[in-house]
């Protein structure tokens, strides 16, 4: 049976068409998995059926709960697209929720829980729970967990109103390799029960083992067509990076958030010459390392970090001289911020919005804008984009200033093989201009050649410091 149609279905937002004459069904039961290029149209075809965002040429049929209907207010109840969008409502809004509340407000497709749950929302909240493995977290304030943890309370969110299909965006993106497998396993099980699974992913290689019918999106058009693996990247090493002395140095450091040690207690130093790769399970610590280098989070007292490289430590000499891109810096992005805004920031250590630009400035935006393909995206603002034009604007945003340091925190998740290309292809020569990089990641191949430090972090701590070939 089906549960959703579209006939010669074009959306426009912005004055631009996001999607154009897109013809597609989605059966009951049934593994759908989208790939293509970023701003191909993935985010806006799983926003189009999850009733986000409305056709405004053709035809959008929904079948759910044996009903047809071409109302998408039961589908805005029963569906969302689990994403990074979905975590952005909790981690910009200054109250607290724990994953429980967030959980049982799901279940009445609300997004706060403003009243005491029924017994049949706690019983479901058992079931969903039961599948997801939340049970530690339930009494966690959404705002402390990892990036892989927040992933796996969205998926639970998505499932607690009984959906008929689940809106999956990126989805492996941001989770390690032992994250992914539980939740593949996760996935497996809700798919066995019947419950239709669309997947939209840059990585067609990381998707769970189902019986996908895979489509590309490109273009704002819709193809059926078999996901061909991303071309090997092309062989790039870093090099050493002129300087000597400390760059970083930890002493007795913890980070607390919402009442949870985040990290620590540890002792690290960062030296000039060394690019460090960082690795852990979601949840061992490693953005907190990453906004505790960059100043954007602080040891608690008995804890010292110092910058020696800087000769003032201020918050305006941090931003332009720390390049950092990760999941929370997406987030924070404002709305009505156009990619020159976003990019431009940097040259003034604010953080999206930046003061008119000097011809020199914007010159020197817009080269770099055009050594990254990203014309185009300078006049967009950040709510048309999708989740790889925004990050591919942060990561220009990032090395606009030649940084002395250049934290990429997960920072090539949803590229596509060409952007990510383009992006390295830059390291090689701001390492050669002073820029020292350190690499978070769970996988081997988002790390280049060159790395001279090993990094690895579990439960907040440091179990492993070690030197790479690169540095011997």
């Amino acid at each position: 049976m089906t549960l959703m149609d579209l006939k010669d279905v074009t959306v426009r937002a912005g004055g631009r068409t996001l999607l154009q004459d897109v013809n597609l069904s989605l059966n009951r039961g049934e593994a759908l998995r989208l790939f293509g290029p970023n701003g191909g149209g993935k985010t806006t075809l799983l926003r189009l059926l999850s009733g986000q965002v409305s056709p405004t040429g053709g035809q959008r049929t929904y079948v759910l709960n044996g009903v047809k209907q071409k109302s998408a207010v039961q589908a805005r109840r029963t569906l969302s697209v689990v994403g990074p969008d979905a975590e952005a409502f909790y981690l910009t809004r200054d109250w607290e929720q724990t994953v429980k509340d967030v959980l049982l407000a799901a279940h009445e497709g609300d997004t706060l829980k403003l009243w005491e749950a029924t017994p049949e929302a706690e019983a479901r909240l058992a079931e969903v729970v039961t599948l997801t493995g939340l049970e530690p977290l339930l009494e966690r304030d959404f705002r402390t967990l990892s990036h892989g943890q927040r992933r796996r309370v969205v998926l639970a969110r998505a499932l607690m109103p009984r959906p008929e299909a689940l809106l999956l965006d990126e989805f492996t993106d941001g989770l390690s390799v032992g994250a992914r497998t539980e939740l593949g396993h996760v996935l497996r099980g809700v798919h066995a029960s019947g419950v239709a699974i669309v997947l939209a992913t840059h990585r067609p290689e990381e998707a769970p083992e189902l019986p996908w019918r895979t489509v590309r999106v490109e273009g704002g058009r819709v193809q059926e067509q078999k996901a061909t693996p991303p071309p090997p990247p092309a062989s790039l090493s870093l090099p050493i990076p002129p300087g000597a002395g400390d760059l970083i140095r930890l002493r007795d450091v913890e980070v607390w958030r919402n009442g949870t040690r985040a990290l620590g207690p540890l002792s690290w130093t960062w030296e000039a010459g060394q690019h460090w790769l960082v690795t852990g399970e979601n949840g061992s610590g490693k953005s907190t390392l990453a906004r505790l280098i960059a100043g954007e989070l602080h040891p608690a007292l008995g804890g010292q970090i110092q910058r020696p490289y800087l000769q003032r430590d201020l918050l305006t000499e941090r931003r332009r001289t720390v390049g950092i891109v990760g999941a929370e810096l997406g987030i924070r992005q404002r709305r009505d911020w156009t990619g020159q805004d976003i990019i431009g920031s940097a040259l003034h250590g604010t953080e999206g919005f930046t003061p008119e630009l000097s011809a020199e400035e914007l010159e020197k935006v817009t080269n770099l804008a055009a050594q990254l393909d990203l014309l185009d995206l300078l006049p967009r603002h950040a709510e048309t984009l999708s989740q790889g034009q925004l990050r591919r604007l942060l990561l220009a945003r990032a090395v606009l200033n030649a940084p002395t340091l250049l934290i990429l925190d997960e920072g090539l998740d949803f590229l596509d093989a060409g952007s990510r290309a383009r992006f390295l292809a830059l390291l090689p020569g701001l390492a050669r201009r002073g820029t020292h990089v350190m690499v978070i990641a769970h996988r081997e191949g988002d790390a280049p050649d060159g790395v001279t430090h090993h990094l690895h972090l579990d439960g907040g701590r440091i179990v492993q410091v070690s030197q790479l070939a690169a540095a011997k």
